[in-house]
């Protein structure tokens, strides 16, 4: 089968690759039929995320048709169309009975590699590193899908791959991070980054009730996007973050902040230089800058939530600042499973069109390319999705 195969930084390749094969009796294959290029699979493109191997099959964000099953496998039939979420959780572990899906101690098999940083195993990822299981990823023809009965969304007549293939990580990530703002009627949000997690965590808020949500960046087409979802267009670079969300709420802050960006937040001046050199001499694996500018324009006692990636240290954080104000945080990867349901319904009743984000459809020769455009938001790129069973040649932006 053909697969984009990772071969260091900002090297990305479309190989000829082994077929997958059931391994486990829980297992499925899925041939894909939609998948995406996700903004935290440029950390892996910059060359940010440790424990990559040459070869490696990327991609976490993916739909498609069950083609083979393992003989343990009861929900999940032949021929059902799928989403699969980017945590592969087993379903019967002390925190997938909690909802804790990315927590799961039981589908990493190399969850030993995260015992000296973290303590503790997490679940396994698709196409994230050997940190995370080491699993193949999907963007290609194919996949092997652990535990699918757990993980699969069966989707139903009339809702396409392409229609719910966000429920794959970028719905639930944004829904997650809106819920995890405690949402009050009549509270501002604020939302720092306005790519793909950011127009969903926007949309989310308004959902769960915000009455204003501002949206943070300098792009004018996400800002627009944004605008159009009915949030308050803030551009970082024209205009003072905390002054400005200070005047929008009357002097006392977004009720909470979002950050998705994560850990490859730019700044301007002698801060961005300094994130620069410390990441550059290794002292620095994250640049907090977002996180440092939600911490002194959150309200007291306000709600952080962080959907934005971030995987080592950071320096000259102002915890005390938190501290002082009683910030309150919630963070961490996704738990894709518990929203799956939840989510395809507010698509199914059309309440929520996800396609609203795709700016570009390729096949799967343009994906290095596509890297390329998405890492530097050229062509008005907001969204890649792919469709792996062709290939054409053409120019992207032609």
């Amino acid at each position: 089968m053909k697969a984009l195969t990772w071969h260091g930084t900002n090297d990305v390749r479309v190989e000829s690759v082994p077929d997958p094969e059931i391994l486990a009796p829980t297992d499925a294959i899925i041939e894909i039929t939609a998948s995406a290029i996700c903004g935290s699979d440029l950390h892996i493109y910059h060359g940010l995320i440790p424990m990559m191997e040459k070869g490696d099959i990327l991609g976490h964000e993916f739909a498609g048709k069950v083609i083979e099953l393992g003989s343990e496998v009861k929900r999940v039939k032949k021929g059902d169309r799928v989403v699969v979420p980017f945590t592969i959780s087993c379903g019967g572990c002390f925190f997938c009975k909690q909802g804790l899906y990315s927590l799961c101690s039981e589908s990493n098999p190399k969850g030993s590699n995260q015992l000296p940083l973290m303590g503790y195993p997490t679940a396994g990822l698709f196409g994230y590193s050997h940190m995370y299981g080491g699993f193949a990823g999907g963007q290609a023809q194919y996949v092997r899908v652990p535990f699918v009965d757990t993980g699969a969304l069966i989707l139903p007549e009339g809702i396409s791959e392409e229609h719910a293939l966000f429920i794959s990580d970028i719905f639930p990530t944004g829904y997650m991070a809106a819920e995890n703002c405690d949402i009050r009627p009549g509270q501002t949000i604020a939302v720092w980054g306005c790519g793909p997690v950011g127009q969903f965590a926007i949309r989310s808020a308004f959902l769960l009730g915000a009455q204003t949500v501002i949206a943070i960046d300098d792009d004018p087409l996400r800002l627009t996007l944004a605008e159009d979802a009915g949030a308050i267009p803030l551009n970082f670079g024209k205009e003072d973050v905390y002054e400005k969300t200070r005047l929008l709420t009357s002097g006392r802050g977004p009720d909470a902040c979002i950050d998705a960006v994560g850990m490859e937040a730019h700044s301007h001046g002698a801060e961005g230089v300094m994130d620069n050199v410390l990441q550059a001499v290794k002292l620095e694996t994250d640049k907090p800058h977002v996180l440092r500018e939600i911490f002194k324009c959150c309200r007291n006692g306000g709600n952080i939530s962080i959907p934005g990636v971030y995987i080592g240290m950071v320096q000259n954080l102002p915890f005390g600042v938190a501290f002082g104000k009683g910030l309150n945080f919630k963070m961490g990867q996704t738990h894709v499973q518990k929203y799956t349901k939840h989510l395809l319904d507010l698509i199914v009743q059309s309440k929520i069109d996800p396609r609203f984000l795709i700016s570009h459809r390729i096949t799967m020769d343009q994906i290095p390319e596509a890297y390329k455009m998405f890492a530097k938001h050229q062509h008005g790129c907001t969204k890649v999705v792919i469709n792996p069973q062709k290939s054409v040649s053409d120019k992207i932006g032609q």
